[in-house]
């Protein structure tokens, strides 16, 4: 999972919505005893909150905590995700694979990414009036399935 905790994530609530969907998601894979892998982006550079661990009730404080701010390195976590996953597929070649990236696609730079090696899941996050679109034109760039925020059942 790699979630853009960005400063633009803080308007119309759109953090908010996101950890209502991740707290749901994080309990379907503790009952479904599943990997995960955690990458949050804001600031100067994405930081890893989880390597491949079982997900367990540890990560809802982590979760309650996680505030919105700075940058969005959203390009430097989709390669180092990329690169992660590459060698985990490597060292585990029958462990299926899926990425969910939640963005609102709000970025300092545009670069060209390369699609991550495994099946992904964009949510676009962007709760504005006025959308920019940017989300749905990274899916496109990433291979990804496109779904915006509001499609999915969320408690806030």
């Amino acid at each position: 999972m790699i979630v853009d905790a960005s400063a633009s994530t803080r308007r119309n609530q759109a953090l908010t919505q996101a950890k209502g969907l991740l707290a749901g998601l994080f309990d379907e894979a503790y009952r479904q005893r599943a990997r995960l892998a955690l990458l949050t982006v804001s600031g100067d550079k994405p930081q890893w909150q989880l390597h491949g661990l079982k997900a367990s009730a540890a990560l809802q404080p982590w979760l309650q905590g996680l505030g919105a701010g700075g940058g969005t390195p959203l390009p430097t976590a989709l390669e180092e995700a990329r690169q992660w996953l590459l060698a985990r597929s490597k060292r585990l070649p029958l462990e299926t694979q899926r990425c969910l990236v939640l963005t609102d696609g709000r970025l300092l730079q545009e670069a060209p990414m390369q699609p991550l090696p495994c099946s992904t899941l964009l949510v676009d996050m962007e709760r504005a009036a006025v959308r920019v679109g940017r989300a749905r034109q990274l899916a496109e760039q990433l291979h990804a399935e496109y779904r915006h925020i509001e499609q999915f059942s969320v408690v806030d």
